[in-house]
């Protein structure tokens, strides 16, 4: 699968074999009982080494799962209110949504009107507001608060720590 007509060769040891046409690469690599494999295509001219191909992929694969492993993932919790939700519960579900931000989590806060509560959207925004002010220095509110049909929610994120 090489296309170019010489390539630069490093044996499975590490040692440069030096530049050489693709047929001859290819031969020493038999007579090794080992692959020749493209490492580095862009190259002039391209860097191929002589190594065991299956025990190569094996290794990448290898590294590929390890920086899965290490990677964090963020997930999104949701906290639900409704606007004449009680001061006790509040509380409650704040000292929900600081465990949450702990853990590294971001936490969407929702406040669900229904009926006629719709008329009285700035009672859903007082305890947002409310929230917002018990959370101060531990969240940093990434996205506003806004309504979307019947719901009106705000996106809070842990805020960083400063040294």
């Amino acid at each position: 699968m090489i296309r170019a007509r010489e390539v630069r060769v490093i044996a499975a040891d590490g040692d440069q074999l030096g530049v050489m046409l693709v047929r001859e690469a290819i031969q020493k690599a038999e007579e090794m009982g080992l692959d020749l494999v493209e490492v580095a295509p862009n190259a002039v001219p391209p860097v191929c080494r002589i190594m065991d191909f299956g025990k190569y992929k094996y290794e990448l694969n290898k590294k590929a799962n390890e920086s899965k492993k290490n990677q964090t993932v963020i997930e999104v919790k949701e906290i639900k209110l409704r606007p004449r939700t009680d001061d006790h519960d509040i509380e409650f579900k704040t000292n929900n949504i600081k465990r949450f931000l702990a853990e590294g989590d971001k936490v969407k806060v929702t406040v669900m009107f229904r009926g006629r509560e719709m008329a009285h959207p700035e009672l859903g925004r007082a305890a947002l507001d409310r929230i917002i002010q018990e959370l101060q220095g531990l969240a940093v509110v990434e996205q506003t608060a806004r309504m979307e049909g019947r719901n009106m929610f705000m996106m809070l994120a842990a805020a960083k720590k400063q040294q």
